[in-house]
């Protein structure tokens, strides 16, 4: 045994062969598949434990985490292993300190935890000696600090090339969005380099999610967020791993500007995930799916739904005109004031804010019965919603807007039936391969067969999907829409003019509320803003 490197921890022990555990990692998932580096690792650790009469008692192999942070689950799992009070082992053996963290001062931070549970870090391949003596402690120090310098330098050169690599327009290793497949683009050398295509099967599914997000299903009105996730699930859609989906992922659908062209590279810092300058982001043009109109108005739709923009009490709470109704006279907001009459009777009303606050002086001060004024408004929704002409010239809308969506579906439907047919061709030449004793149906053959009937029946799929989306023309007719319109009238409630107020697309367009409140013959009482 090495003196002052694997010293036992009191007399008690000197004969008693210390225990260690072994931490073995690589950077990369990719690295963990396939590299040799964890099966090298944990040879040299052995042969060190071997040569120096140490036992073994665990083993912790991480696979695919950087060392930068301590963000590793069988890292956390070690150190919760090694401070809690039963002593599992002596040691933590690791090829190079490089392997236990990449930044100075957090490895400290864990030496240290770690020792005041008797524990120590030992790399088999730095010899720093007993740290007891200044000096070797300092060698252990400097050792860190030239391996975070490393990474850092390190990590300043991968992103360059990968910067490099995305201006050429190539992909850069990361799974490809939804709606999207990776091609061949060329080879350099042994690379291969990459780019974008469209995935026609997973084209219908994000497109999908766009069309719920902005017009619905057909049987109601434009979907939230939450409410396309829980469509998708319920309607047996599934994520490319076969998952169900979920808020995060439809959201960052609906945010992806590759859908339209744009693919972003370098937005976000990998280890802090803090956005960066615009100027160090690269734009790289993709095949896009989804026109820019489309795009747009889904980014202004989500900005007007999002709690940081329009509090949840406005849509939600149980006041019609929260945050929409002004004083006439000093343009404050009217709030809510109550009042007992004489028999119990609670009674709700408007009143100008400035004056309640600032008194007379600021503002006359308007009031009006909160029943009276919401009627107002109802009412004047009611009638400018449902009117004739309105609602003809959103059928009329409707209708243009279905002719272009079969338009769209037709095209579809023939790129998936030459997707179908070209898939079960290039099956049949290779069974008539095998057939014919050209070949052999060896695994790689036989993945090849797999990965063609998957794309053959996704492909199966989507068409049955997209033939179902075709929908015969409609004719407007304008007795229809008189009886739709009183319908509609009829069946309007207070919470449907809650919404309707709450939602920017129609608050916009002031013809459908009234700007000035006011009664017959009176002064306006409250401006809606």
């Amino acid at each position: 045994m090495r003196r002052g490197d694997q010293a036992p921890h009191s007399p008690a022990q000197a004969s008693v062969a210390p225990r260690a555990a072994l931490y073995m990692r690589v950077s990369t998932g990719r690295q963990a598949e396939h590299d040799l580096s964890i099966p090298d690792q944990r040879r040299q650790l052995e042969s060190w434990c071997r040569a120096q009469e140490c036992i073994v008692t665990s083993e912790f192999i991480e696979g695919g985490a950087s060392a930068g942070d301590d963000r590793r689950p069988v890292f956390q799992q070690m150190i919760e292993r090694a401070c809690d009070g039963e002593q599992a082992f002596d040691l933590i053996l690791v090829h190079s300190y490089s392997r236990f963290f990449r930044e100075a001062f957090e490895q400290e931070f864990y030496l240290r935890k770690l020792a005041k549970h008797g524990v120590r870090v030992v790399s088999i391949t730095q010899p720093v000696g007993d740290e007891s003596e200044p000096v070797h402690a300092m060698m252990r120090k400097v050792i860190a600090l030239f391996d975070e310098y490393q990474s850092k330098e390190n990590a300043k050169h991968v992103i360059r090339s990968m910067k490099e690599n995305a201006r050429q327009g190539f992909w850069n290793g990361a799974t490809a969005p939804l709606g999207y497949k990776l091609v061949e683009a060329e080879k350099r050398g042994t690379k291969i380099k990459k780019k974008l295509d469209l995935d026609p099967v997973e084209v219908e599914t994000v497109r999908l999610i766009f069309r719920l997000y902005l017009h619905g299903d057909g049987n109601s009105g434009a979907l939230g967020v939450k409410e396309v996730v829980k469509w998708l699930n319920r309607n047996g859609y599934r994520t490319r791993r076969g998952e169900s989906f979920g808020v995060a992922s439809v959201h960052k659908i609906l945010t992806n500007t590759v859908y339209i062209g744009q693919w972003r590279f370098n937005k976000t810092s990998s280890r802090t995930r803090q956005r960066k300058p615009d100027e160090e982001v690269i734009t790289i043009p993709v095949p896009g799916l989804l026109e820019p109109q489309v795009f747009e108005q889904v980014q202004r739709q989500l900005h007007a739904r999002s709690p940081r923009v329009v509090a949840p009490r406005v849509t939600t709470g149980p006041i019609l005109l929260t945050g929409l109704a002004v004083c006439a006279t000093c343009r404050g907001g009217m709030t809510l004031r109550t009042g007992t009459s004489q028999n119990g009777v609670i009674h709700r009303y408007y009143t100008c804010s400035t004056c309640a606050r600032k008194g007379k002086s600021a503002c006359k001060g308007r009031s009006i019965r909160m029943d009276k004024l919401d009627g107002l408004v109802t009412d004047h929704l009611v009638e400018q919603l449902f009117h004739p002409e309105r609602l003809a010239g959103i059928l009329g809308s409707l209708t243009a807007r279905r002719a272009e969506k079969a338009e769209s579906v037709n095209r579809r439907v023939m790129a998936l039936q030459r997707e179908v047919t070209e898939a079960e061709d290039k099956l049949k030449r290779l069974y008539r391969l095998v057939e014919d004793g050209i070949t052999d149906l060896d695994d790689v053959l036989q993945d090849r067969l797999n990965n063609l009937k998957a794309e053959r029946d996704r492909a199966k799929a989507a068409l049955e999907a997209a033939k179902y989306q075709i929908a015969p023309g409609i004719r407007i007719d304008p007795a229809l829409i008189e009886r739709f319109g009183h319908s509609m009238r009829e069946k309007f409630t207070r919470s449907a003019a809650v919404m309707i107020l709450g939602t920017d697309s129609i608050v916009a367009d002031r013809a459908a509320a009234p700007n000035r409140c006011r009664f017959p013959g009176g002064d306006p009482v409250a401006t809606l803003t």
